[in-house]
């Protein structure tokens, strides 16, 4: 890696968090200068702008978040340890000090109607996740673990609906309750799938 792109990632790195707590248009270059300690010549020497810097940004959280889910699967041995790790993950993170909720929820609602680049960015990141669910639910079909008349690509989007959607109302109101109820509800249907 050459000084140029150790210095990009490093703003990045940086950056990341701070606009996924404060979003794309609260995140002022000041706050990537404080964040960094660099100069804003600096800053704009290795990017052309914010918005660039913002994409960049979601790359790196979405990369560590699926890098974190890997992390969370690697003990498992059957299909449905590694939902269930998948559901742990989740819930061990809703709330965790470090954590200012889920890149893909944080960039993908200010990006909806004002972000295009950022928007295609989120909605590639969401089917890689449901997809993820769905390639587990699959495998577990082949290894005779599921039902055959489970519907993966159905399980998968209704998973990552209702844990987006618990995990949004978790970090509104300060508490992981209804973000249990919500993974509670999907372990009990894993469990229906089993044979």
């Amino acid at each position: 890696m050459t000084k140029a792109e150790r210095t990009r990632h490093f703003i990045v790195e940086k950056a990341a968090p701070i606009i996924n707590k404060k979003g794309m248009a609260g995140t002022s270059i000041n706050d990537i200068v404080e964040a960094t300690c660099l100069t804003k010549g600096s800053v704009y020497g290795n990017f052309e702008s914010k918005d660039e810097i913002c994409l960049e940004a979601f790359d790196y959280l979405a990369k560590r978040v699926g890098a974190d889910m890997s992390q969370a699967m690697s003990r498992a041995t059957t299909n449905r340890e590694k939902l269930g790790a998948l559901l742990d993950y989740y819930i061990n993170n809703v709330m965790a000090e470090n954590n200012y909720g889920c890149p893909l929820m944080n960039f993908g609602i200010e990006a909806d109607d004002t972000n295009p680049a950022v928007k295609v960015k989120v909605n590639k990141a969401i089917l890689t996740t449901q997809s993820l669910f769905a390639r587990i639910v699959r495998a577990g079909i082949e290894t005779g673990e599921f039902k055959k008349t489970v519907d993966a690509d159905a399980f998968a989007i209704k998973a990552f609906a209702m844990i987006e959607g618990g995990m949004w109302i978790a970090r509104l109101q300060g508490s992981p309750k209804q973000m249990q109820v919500i993974i509670d509800s999907l372990r009990q249907e894993i469990n229906d799938y089993c044979q």
